[in-house]
């Protein structure tokens, strides 16, 4: 993954995301709306010209994305555990 900081404004961070696809920056989004956010979402402006881009607005849209990255870690992390106690039985 290599992240692009497109714009960055007060309330406003624009990132493109290459490397990835739907499936992550769904899950980004949502966790960018839990975590209190004004405004998640991305756009992929063609499949295959473009990379994403990823728009968040909130008073701190940096926090946002930091907070959601943990949470995304928190959740793999648990997940792990949970997976790998699955397998043991």
């Amino acid at each position: 993954m290599e992240l692009t900081i497109v714009e960055k404004g007060k309330n406003k961070i624009k990132i493109e995301v290459k490397g990835e696809t739907h499936t992550f920056l769904n899950l980004l989004r949502e966790r960018a709306w839990q975590c209190g956010c004004e405004q998640a979402s991305y756009i992929l402006e063609h499949p295959t010209l473009s990379y994403p881009k990823v728009i968040v607005k909130a008073k701190n849209p940096v926090k946002v994305l930091v907070d959601s990255a943990q949470k995304i870690i928190d959740e793999v992390k648990e997940f792990s555990v949970l997976f790998s106690r699955a397998l043991k039985k």
